[in-house]
């Protein structure tokens, strides 16, 4: 290894370690911003789904620690590692990064039209002109992961996945703290941006009365399609026709869907779908009335 990818290694573990010295999770990351540890899972005849349960190092965000002593073994079997990443999600930071691809005006134009304000916090600039804002969480409360669901340009790194840290090194350039944030400590989350991070619970489908104890058959699987709001109507139709397929009831439910609002030609194309996946090997759907 050259002197000088041997100052980046050791720069990037020292880093990492300020990191993890602070509570945050750590892992070493290659010049290309991907885990810098290959899974030991490679070459397995059927995909693995492992998060770290074999004991082995090579699982990405999921090798990520705070303890030094694991921090330094993990660097030391990737000695080409030049960055580190931060999991995001983890306690007790429960960090949310908001990855910015564009100018801060995007985020500041969303927090006016949303009434919250975009608070002081660690900033760390990226190679490519962007930035990451870093945000904590309250505990319980898992934010996902997305790109440009939020606003174009704007992606969140919440559980699961994770942020290169400041002092890192990729094939683009270095991050590194924006001035004035490197002694502030990670902001809470406004409240009213969090409720856009987070996506409302799926409401859970009502059961099904029994036939022959108050209700006809099928009147609940009506009434779970008749309340789909818009965006919900196609997925609650398709659910509640399979049930009522497989437990005989028919097709009864075109009426309720076109009520919320689809067209009979997108209802009936809905139950036929439902039909063909509900009915027997060999034996023909059902026709959708």
């Amino acid at each position: 290894m050259a002197a000088t990818d041997r100052r980046t290694a050791t720069l990037a573990l020292a880093h990492a370690l300020t990191a993890a010295e602070r509570g945050l999770a750590v892992f070493p990351l290659s010049p290309t911003k991907l885990p810098a540890l290959p899974s030991p899972h490679r070459g397995a005849p059927a995909p693995v789904r492992c998060r770290g349960e074999c004991g082995r190092p090579g699982h990405g965000v999921h090798d990520a620690t705070a303890d030094p002593a694991a921090v330094r073994a993990l660097f030391a079997l990737a000695p080409w590692a030049t960055g580190y990443g931060i999991a995001c999600g983890r306690p007790p930071h429960h960090l949310i990064g908001v990855d910015l691809d564009t100018e801060p005006t995007v985020l500041r134009r969303l927090a006016r039209q949303h009434g919250f304000t975009v608070p002081a916090t660690v900033t760390v600039l990226t190679p490519s002109g962007g930035r990451h804002l870093w945000l904590t969480g309250p505990p319980g409360t898992a934010v996902p992961n997305s790109a440009g669901r939020l606003a174009p340009g704007v992606d969140i790194r919440g559980a699961g996945g994770y942020l290169a840290g400041p002092g890192s090194v990729t094939a683009r350039g270095a991050y590194r703290l924006a001035p004035g944030t490197a002694h502030l400590p990670p902001a809470p989350c406004p409240p009213a941006l969090l409720r856009l991070l987070v996506p409302p619970p799926t409401p859970k489908p009502p059961p099904a009365p029994a036939p022959g104890r108050g209700a006809p058959a099928g009147q609940g699987l009506v009434g779970f399609v008749r309340a789909a709001r818009e965006g919900q109507r196609n997925a609650r139709l398709f659910w509640a026709a399979c049930r009522a397929y497989e437990n005989g009831i028919g097709d009864a439910l075109a009426d309720a869907a076109v009520r919320t609002g689809l067209t009979t030609h997108e209802a009936r194309a809905t139950l036929a779908s439902a039909a063909r996946l509900t009915a027997p090997r060999g034996a023909g759907a059902p026709p959708a009335r």
